[in-house]
């Protein structure tokens, strides 16, 4: 807002008696605005026309005249109701029109209503033009509109800021149900007469259903500092409603009403185990899954069904999951943790092996079986520590001939095999929660030991149990037709600590992204062993990103000048990410210990950069080299 129009506030009234044309229902001194007034950048006529309810009277074209209408206080002060302002299911609307108000009162104090005229006492509620033409059209349109226009009046005063006008304004609020929300924001109020009068007031007005709507502001207004009385209202107002009244709040987009609603289900048991359950499993919040998964696994005994199991072990996040396989053991069904031993997630198989130790099964000899199956002898390449060879003209990876007509082709969302049933050939296919295969129909018995086929999973399993020596099953699979088991596998080994730069290099050609960048991760610490120049060749565009992207963090954890040398290399590259990375890695570059001074080829590299430093720094990083002087 001009600091001209705050200096001037009768501008506006004075142009409204200066005698011009009457338009659209508004008096307008054109004179006056052609002159340029205070006041005449503030909006169009034929948005006040809108505001305010009036009809144009002529066809003929409205001039291009200001007005000071198009704020929203501006508009409440003109009678437009609340609900044509304000978004009034938004809890921020409420927080911003409070700060608003008080940001106006310092410039345009007499758009806001006055002590007198909330208390009904003789007195002005504005002193613009709007004001007048907002009574005119008061007059003509009947008492409906009056007392219509009453309601953004209030709000406005409700939002004062002077104490007395917001005191005076909460009694006649009660009359206005709209006007709740701001009883809310005044019960913490930094005044304490008016916040302990909205107190009062918001006890005695809020019921069930006013709970479950103003939920989202009043947990909003709870953040602050007096905030805490509205948050205890609600739930003393939510313990004593039914608890399918608060089905709203469980499903709101607002993360906080969720979790004030799952939090108050948890603690007065409105929840059944089989609805925890499902929370735990749909819903996106990591705390809200974490709370009803919690309650859920408290609830499980051996009477337990599969409506309370079932979508804890089938979930898509890994903290319900894992509450799954904790309740198997409760519920009397711990061999069904076997599954499990090879799921995706880490947590997830941590605590399988858990579940199943407590049968008195080992799951390291497990693994050990399953990762056999994945090697040489179930059809994958038999030269072991040899990365598959791109074809030069695609890129690609060979895949290896099948050995006996069907071979295990992994699913294109997943990468994961499918094998094929011995007896009919068909493929059995993981279920997507959890990446296993589908259990046995009911009637059909639980699964057997080792009767379902492995995923990579337990490559990484038997990493994360196994010994060091283990790693004689791990080598084969770097040679496997899946890139989930390669990458896995490479995982693996950085895990058991074995890795061997020379045998894992050639995987930094592999065409599948999740594969080079775990041998990248691998090969960080070996980054200074590896040849720098075999990697600065991988930084040219003909290679695919992931290989670019893992040559370049490689050759960035490089000594000596080989940083400054491969980040300069692409500082003009097409890539963003990567241009934006080199130039970072540039910035960041300081001479080593133990560089020669004055090597010519720091100098030259520094010389490209020169848009990357100013004039002080670069001659400061060529002294540190010892160039440059």
């Amino acid at each position: 807002m001009r600091e001209d129009d705050g200096r001037d506030g009768s501008a506006v009234a004075r142009l409204g008696a200066s005698g011009g044309p009457l338009r659209d229902g508004l008096d307008v001194a054109e004179p006056a605005l052609e002159r340029g007034a205070p006041g005449a950048a503030m909006g169009d006529l034929g948005g006040v026309a809108v505001s305010v309810g009036a009809r144009r009277v002529s066809d003929a074209p409205l001039r291009e005249v200001h007005v000071v209408t198009e704020s929203t206080v501006e508009r409440l002060a003109s009678g437009v109701p609340l609900r044509d302002v304000l978004d009034v299911r938004a809890p921020g609307s409420w927080t911003d029109l409070d700060v608003e108000v008080r940001v106006s009162a310092r410039y345009r104090p007499g758009l806001l209503p006055g002590l007198a005229w909330v208390e009904g006492r003789r007195g002005s509620t504005t002193s613009s033009l709007i004001a007048a033409a907002v009574g005119r059209l008061r007059r003509e349109r009947g008492a409906e509109f009056a007392v219509e226009s009453v309601e953004p009046l209030l709000a406005l005063a409700l939002c004062h800021p002077d104490g007395r006008v917001r005191g005076a304004a909460l009694a006649r609020a009660r009359q206005y149900p709209d006007l709740l929300p701001l009883i809310v924001v005044r019960a913490a109020d930094w005044a304490e007469p008016v916040r302990e009068t909205a107190r009062e007031l918001l006890r005695d007005v809020l019921d069930v259903d006013a709970a479950v709507a103003l939920a989202p502001l009043i947990l909003l207004v709870g953040r602050r500092g007096r905030g805490d009385f509205g948050v205890r209202l609600l739930g003393e107002v939510l313990r004593r409603a039914p608890g399918e009244r608060l089905d709203p709040l469980y499903g709101s987009s607002d993360r906080t009403v969720r979790r004030f609603a799952h939090r108050l289900a948890v603690a007065e048991g409105f929840l059944s185990p089989a609805e925890l359950a499902r929370a735990a499993a749909q819903d996106g919040d990591a705390v809200i899954q974490d709370l009803c998964a919690e309650a859920a696994l408290k609830t499980v005994s051996a009477e337990v069904g599969d409506d309370v199991l079932r979508p804890l072990l089938t979930a898509r996040n890994p903290r319900a999951r894992s509450s799954g396989v904790t309740a198997l053991r409760r519920a009397g069904r711990a061999a069904e943790a076997e599954r499990f031993l090879t799921d995706r997630s880490a947590v997830v198989r941590a605590c399988a092996r858990y579940v199943v130790r407590q049968l008195g099964t080992d799951p390291l000899p497990l693994y050990r079986a399953w990762c056999s199956k994945l090697g040489p002898e179930a059809g994958g390449e038999r030269e072991t520590g040899q990365a598959r060879q791109p074809k030069p003209e695609t890129g690609q990876a060979r895949e290896p001939k099948p050995e006996t007509g069907q071979t295990r082709e992994p699913k294109p969302e997943t990468g994961q095999a499918r094998e094929p049933k011995p007896e009919t050939g068909q493929t059995r296919e993981p279920k997507p929660e959890t990446g296993h295969v589908r259990k046995p129909e009911a009637g059909q018995g639980g699964p057997k030991r080792g009767s379902f086929v492995p995923v990579p999973g337990a490559v990484i399993g038997l990493a994360e149990c196994g010994e060091r020596a283990d790693a004689v099953l791990l080598w084969p699979l770097l040679a496997h037709p899946v890139p989930a088991v390669r990458a896995r596998a490479v995982a693996g080994l950085r895990l058991l600590d074995v890795v061997d730069a020379g045998r894992l290099r050639p995987l930094l050609d592999d065409p599948a992204p999740g594969v080079v960048r775990e041998t990248g991760l691998a090969l960080l610490p070996s980054a200074q062993e590896l040849p720098a120049d075999w990697l600065m060749e991988r930084l040219g565009e003909r290679w695919p990103r992931h290989v670019r992207v893992a040559a370049f963090r490689l050759l960035s954890a490089g000594a000596g000048i080989v940083p400054l040398r491969a980040a300069v290399e692409l500082l003009e590259d097409p890539d963003p990410k990567l241009r934006g990375w080199a130039e970072q890695a540039v910035q960041r570059w300081h001479p080593p210990a133990g560089l020669p001074s004055g090597e010519a080829e720091v100098e030259a590299l520094l010389d490209r950069c020169t848009h990357l430093f100013s004039s002080y720094v670069l001659r400061r990083r060529k002294w540190e080299a010892g160039v440059g002087r």
